[in-house]
């Protein structure tokens, strides 16, 4: 399947790295982009799930606004840390991810991480989390919370996922957090998910 320009909006498999927790797993482009997470568990429903379905599954994309570059993924050696490298005459940007690893059963909330940092030059991103809930079958609420989003399923999986950052964010009518930043050479951006415990944390009110 490819877009308007041709280019193929699937990425092969191979370039995808695998972060989690023990508990889950998601997939991370080269390109920036998480396109499949099932959220909180293994066995959980998907939020993201862009692999499969480009135009309706979800994702959380941190991409540098580069023309073109080169793209590479490495591990830090000895953990569950992914790096994703861009490669411009512009600059160079690098976004890593990981899950904070938890051991025994569900002692405490899913988290996952995206830390963006410029290396060199000057350096615009572009943000969009677009969680879909219930294999995208699932409507959902949005509501701000001081510096956090707080997206919940209107489905029966009853998920609901927390997004913070410093960086403003801003949603749109289809209930996806939006935002382009600058960082400088040396400057990071730290953007975390994490699950909210529905019952315990549940929003009170909320908007599309």
């Amino acid at each position: 399947m490819r877009d308007r320009q041709g280019a193929d909006l699937y990425q092969p498999i191979e370039d995808y790295g695998i972060i989690g927790d023990l508990h889950t797993v998601a997939l991370v482009g080269k390109d920036g982009s998480i396109d499949f997470l099932s959220f909180p568990r293994f066995d959980s429903p998907t939020v993201f799930a862009r692999l499969v379905d480009h135009d309706h599954g979800g994702h959380f994309s941190i991409r540098p606004c580069f023309g073109s570059g080169v793209r590479k993924q490495l591990y830090l050696p000895e953990t569950n840390v992914l790096l994703s490298r861009f490669l411009s005459k512009d600059g160079v940007a690098e976004v890593s991810d990981f899950m904070p690893v938890g051991f025994g059963p569900d002692d405490r909330p899913r988290v996952l991480v995206r830390r963006v940092k410029t290396v060199r030059g000057t350096v615009s991103f572009d943000l969009e989390f677009a969680p879909r809930f219930d294999y995208a079958r699932a409507e959902h609420l949005v509501e701000r919370r001081d510096d956090a989003l707080v997206f919940a399923s209107r489905g029966t999986d009853g998920t609901a996922i927390r997004l913070r950052s410093e960086i403003p964010l801003d949603v749109d009518e289809r209930g996806a957090a939006r935002a382009r930043f600058t960082l400088r050479t040396g400057e990071t951006a730290a953007f975390v998910m994490e699950e909210v415990r529905v019952g315990v944390e549940s929003p009170s009110s909320a908007a599309d």
